[in-house]
């Protein structure tokens, strides 16, 4: 019986002010194969792998189910092996791809059909959200949000050229619900208008190349000066200027760190290596670039 290969790219939300509306892909992937079988058998591999269930409440087979049981269908058996390069819990979508994997499985093994707009509506009725699932699904950097209808609108862009991205990786894990949980329920006008604008003016950044704006809006006020006590040296990097330095942002709920540079210029990320050093925590750069598509699947292999 042939494989189905399923890779969904690692993801990067917020980036500063887009709070739970701004999405990166980033070259660091989940990979599943699966195929139809008599009972389920999952084989986690690769990174963090012992932190994959290879049981009935593993991520990407309960997300799959859910899929089947809301389309009025039995989710058959399946064989499936998870090689995984996704840091977990470290704020880059890991629980974003398995769950985009999952849909994509289910859509496979039921012969649903679906496009990609439809696995990404999917996702995000799952996730409540649709920041990390739609760059999963799109690739590239992308502004979302879900209408009154509860589809997904989605519009994708590139980082010019000249820029590049790097996470800097510390050696603690950080729960997304710890990390919500310090939020506020409520902001005021003013932190809400700041990030509104500082929002606006990072994409027209983006657009135009204007590099003197990006660390200005990389600012935010609604989620990481309330996470800044959770990852030790945070606010320091947030506010580091040096030269072929564009930014950081908090990568999701962290405590992984998105560091925006000018190419030629990659030595900027060893600074926030050093701010985490200083605060007893080790850590490591991954190089990644943004791909300009999200998960592949391959049959028949």
């Amino acid at each position: 019986m042939s494989w189905t290969e399923v890779r969904v790219p690692a993801t990067s939300a917020n980036l500063g002010p887009g709070f739970d509306a701004l999405g990166m892909a980033l070259s660091i992937y989940l990979e599943c194969r699966f195929r139809p079988a008599e009972a389920l058998i999952i084989r986690p591999s690769g990174r963090d792998a012992q932190m994959i269930s290879p049981g009935a409440d593993n991520l990407i087979w309960q997300t799959a189910q859910q899929v089947a049981e809301h389309n009025g269908r039995p989710m058959p058996m399946i064989e499936l092996e998870v090689n995984n390069d996704i840091p977990i819990g470290k704020g880059l979508g890991s629980s974003a791809a398995a769950l985009v994997a999952g849909v994509v499985i289910a859509d496979e093994a039921l012969g649903l059909g679906w496009d990609r707009h439809k696995i990404l509506d999917e996702a995000a009725r799952i996730e409540g959200h649709p920041d990390n699932v739609a760059a999963a699904a799109l690739g590239s950097i992308v502004a979302s949000a879900i209408d009154s209808e509860g589809i997904t609108r989605a519009v994708r862009m590139q980082l010019p050229a000249r820029y590049g991205v790097a996470v800097i990786v510390p050696d603690f894990i950080l729960p997304t619900s710890e990390a919500r949980a310090v939020l506020p329920k409520t902001f005021s006008r003013a932190d809400a208008v700041f990030n509104i604008q500082r929002s606006a003016l990072l994409i027209a950044a983006m657009l135009t190349q204007t590099t003197d704006a990006f660390h200005e809006a990389l600012m935010d006020r609604l989620h990481q000066p309330y996470r800044a006590p959770l990852v030790p040296g945070l606010s320091e990097m947030l506010e580091l200027r040096t030269e072929g330095l564009l930014g950081c942002a908090l990568s999701g709920a962290g405590p992984s760190v998105l560091v925006f540079y000018e190419r030629g210029h990659e030595e900027v990320c060893k600074l926030m290596q050093e701010i985490f050093a200083r605060h007893g925590h080790a850590s490591e750069v991954l190089w990644a670039h943004i791909p300009d598509h999200g998960y592949d699947c391959l049959q028949g292999l």
